[in-house]
């Protein structure tokens, strides 16, 4: 093993351990267990909640297709009971490894409210 694959290997795990730190955080303060997010179909589940989904739209994710609008749609949702608006769901899908840690660590509160309103 070279030592640039070295380089990158350390890099990923610091990314991939700032990701789940970072989602962990994030599901607490919308007060749900940290540890959610490390299970994989759970962790779905819990994000549906925190998005204000029923859980049965954990089944049109496994559809090819409506998953990507499914998967935006939630992400959206999401982004506005953290106070954030299109820009934060565009951070959230280009950018996962700023913006989840700008939910969990930063000032963002959330607000199981402030996605509810039709706009």
């Amino acid at each position: 093993m070279e030592i640039t694959d070295i380089i990158v290997l350390l890099v990923y795990l610091v990314v991939a351990i700032g990701l789940v730190a970072s989602m962990w955080k994030t599901f607490v303060k919308a007060g749900e267990a940290g540890w959610a997010c490390l299970v994989p179909i759970y962790s779905l589940v819990v994000l549906l909640r925190m998005a204000g989904k029923p859980w049965w739209w954990l089944f049109l994710i496994l559809i090819p297709l409506v998953n990507f609008i499914i998967a935006i749609m939630v992400t959206h949702e999401l982004s506005k009971r953290f106070g954030g608006g299109v820009g934060m769901t565009l951070m959230l899908i280009f950018l996962p490894f700023i913006a989840w840690p700008m939910l969990g660590f930063g000032s963002a509160v959330y607000s199981k409210d402030a996605g509810s309103s039709k706009e």
